[in-house]
């Protein structure tokens, strides 16, 4: 089975948990002996694991006939892509798309991020797939979130394979609904393009049927995993008198970081031996500072900044709590990472790993009350710890992503007419 998969980002390089999701699912679906995946990305840095899959950077994908010599190609390129390759794909230029500002080999430069003009690369990521879908021989598209949806979408026009889109997140869950009618466009039109439809969590599933109008025979919900962390006993805690809770991901409003720290004012009217970390980067972060500051708990709270690889389960591993108090979240990927190292972990109900994480603490995103409570608990019995460290480590360790591979793969099979 080839699967040919438009991505937005993959490790080492992650912004968020979309990366962390794809190359876990990736590589658990490698895992299968007759599978052959191509993962398509804007931007590679040429440090991508490439052992169980192959990895084609859209930025070195011509859309634009230009003439150029091997060697030319090779010293332009030749670190991310064998210049062969290059003039291959070229053959698959079948439409003028000379309206896209290209550079001298014809390609377009893509960000690899997630710049204001956003839109225009989601645009330009089809030009690249109609190549691609002209060129390279497969069984089945799978579009990961929003993004690559439109170019999902043009390479089954065009090779007439079926489409699976995986829905990461929706509009409605990065908004707290205030939903933008350009994204929810991209998004319900490919929703409605794809043959079936790939949820991470029920949450997720509920809001596709209902807010965009899909058919529930055609959603079905693959709960995301873990990467097993081969090296956890290599993560320890510090020794030292005050406890640590930590809240680590994008500090926006999908997040609940109000939220944390609110409860972080309720913990310490209790208790001084406390200190509260917020990891992450994000457009709400001045406004928490701001909110420590007036809730005068500035001194027991710390701003790390954006964290990435190791750092994150250095992170995690310092920590004696660790808590998500998110307003609408999919899935939820970081809980699990926390209780790989042994970290207690409180997770709201509104998340998607809350459907299938037994040892972990549930609250009401809003119920500062009952998430202080929950925290206080934790760091103030260390039964309640060690119980919820032990129970937690051994629940995660079966959470695998060759077991959600398979049930993509069965999809595929459905879709393909294999199953």
């Amino acid at each position: 089975m080839k699967a040919l998969m438009f991505g937005w980002e993959f490790p080492p390089h992650i912004l968020g948990g979309l990366g962390t999701a794809s190359y876990g699912l990736t590589k658990g679906m490698s895992m299968q002996p007759d599978m052959d995946i191509t993962f398509v990305i804007p931007k590679p840095h040429g440090d991508e694991d490439q052992s169980f899959l192959k990895i084609i950077g859209a930025s070195y994908v011509p859309v634009v006939w230009k003439e150029n010599n091997w060697d030319y190609v090779n010293q332009r390129i030749g670190h991310i892509m064998n210049p062969d390759e290059y003039f291959w794909l070229r053959n698959g230029i079948k439409y003028d798309f000379r309206r896209i500002y290209t550079n001298d080999l014809g390609c377009i430069n893509f960000s690899g991020r997630y710049p204001d003009n956003l839109i225009e690369e989601i645009s330009n990521y089809e030009a690249v797939a109609s190549v691609l879908a002209h060129q390279l021989d497969f069984d089945v598209i799978h579009s990961h979130d929003w993004l690559t949806y439109p170019a999902g979408a043009f390479a089954k026009q065009i090779s007439g394979k079926p489409l699976v889109v995986h829905v990461h997140a929706t509009d409605f869950d990065r908004s707290r609904g205030q939903v933008n009618p350009v994204v929810y466009d991209i998004e319900k039109r490919g929703l409605d393009a794809a043959d079936h439809i790939i949820t991470v969590s029920n949450l997720t599933r509920r809001i596709v049927i209902e807010k965009y109008h899909q058919h529930p025979d055609k959603v079905t919900t693959v709960h995301n995993a873990v990467e097993p962390l081969e090296d956890a006993d290599s993560y320890t805690k510090t020794p030292r008198k005050d406890k640590v809770v930590t809240f680590l991901g994008r500090i926006t409003m999908q997040k609940g970081p109000e939220y944390f720290v609110e409860a972080a004012h309720r913990v310490l009217q209790k208790t001084k031996n406390v200190r509260f970390v917020m990891a992450g980067s994000g457009d709400m972060m001045n406004a928490m500072i701001d909110l420590a500051a007036k809730r005068n708990i500035a001194d027991r709270f710390h701003f790390t900044g954006f964290l990435k690889g190791r750092q994150v389960y250095e992170m995690l591993a310092e920590s004696d709590v660790y808590i998500m108090p998110s307003v609408s979240e999919p899935f939820g990927i970081s809980p699990l990472e926390a209780m790989q190292v042994g970290t207690p972990t409180i997770i709201s109900k509104q998340s998607g790993c809350a459907e299938i994480l037994t040892h972990a603490i549930k609250t009401d995103y809003w119920d500062i009350d009952a998430m202080a409570d929950a925290i206080y608990a934790i760091v103030e019995n260390p039964a309640m710890h060690k119980s919820l460290r032990e129970l937690g480590c051994e629940e995660v360790h079966n959470i695998k992503w060759y077991d959600a591979g398979l049930k993509v793969r069965k999809i595929y099979d459905t879709v393909t007419g294999n199953g």
